[in-house]
């Protein structure tokens, strides 16, 4: 039986783009426009209406900005998965939109081609985040202090865990990580997905937010 279609739901205020955007997803195989929306001042009603997979957020729009968009939306469905537009490399609104539940961080100028696999990344649990937004994730979390000495790691991460994670931190996606070890990416999410059970998380950005602040790689 084949896969039901992703639902991607589009707030993007720039109207040139919210077409391009709706053009590029619609004419996608595997990938279903559930809307296009120029603001999200309706958002707790139109996420149980257009019951999207993912949500594209433009982070900056007039009424309701993006950030406070996606905190609705994890409130209302935090299964809904939500990557974050931007045309600037802002510290503060990537650590905002971090410390929110972001799943993904991209730049509007990201190619289409990669825009589509950070799609698909986000639905099989990835967070995808532009090589620049990553470098700024890691400098807005302090220096970890070297966990003491314990005969387990401090979440009991196995030393496979523990490298898959430094990697994670690193800014590495699911493919960049089966490719540098040497494994498929089906392992590759069955040792994540014990991660995130492990850290008690249930996104890529939580976890990274986790092993930064605590030390864990």
């Amino acid at each position: 039986m084949e896969a039901p279609a992703t639902r991607v739901l589009i707030y993007e205020d720039n109207p040139d783009l919210r077409i391009s955007l709706s053009q590029l997803l619609g004419g996608t195989p595997g990938l279903e426009l559930a809307g296009a929306l120029g603001n999200c001042q309706q958002v707790e009603t139109d996420i149980p209406r257009l019951r999207p997979d993912v949500v594209l957020m433009d982070i900056d729009m007039p009424g309701i900005n993006g950030i406070e968009g996606l905190k609705r939306i994890k409130a209302k469905s935090p299964g809904t998965s939500v990557v974050m537009l931007t045309v600037f490399e802002d510290n503060d609104r990537v650590f905002q939109a971090v410390c929110a539940g972001a799943d993904g961080y991209l730049l509007k100028k990201t190619p289409p081609a990669k825009l589509l696999d950070a799609i698909n990344e986000v639905k099989a649990g990835g967070a995808p985040m532009t090589p620049a937004i990553a470098r700024q994730v890691l400098r807005l979390f302090p220096k970890p202090v070297a966990p003491r000495q314990h005969e387990d790691s401090p979440a009991n991460l196995s030393a496979r865990e523990q490298e898959i994670l430094g990697l994670l931190v690193e800014g590495y996606s699911y493919k960049m990580i089966a490719h540098d070890r040497g494994i498929s990416l089906d392992t590759v999410r069955s040792h994540i997905k014990k991660i995130y059970e492990k850290l008690h998380v249930r996104s890529m950005t939580e976890a990274v937010s986790k092993a930064l602040r605590q030390g864990l790689t």
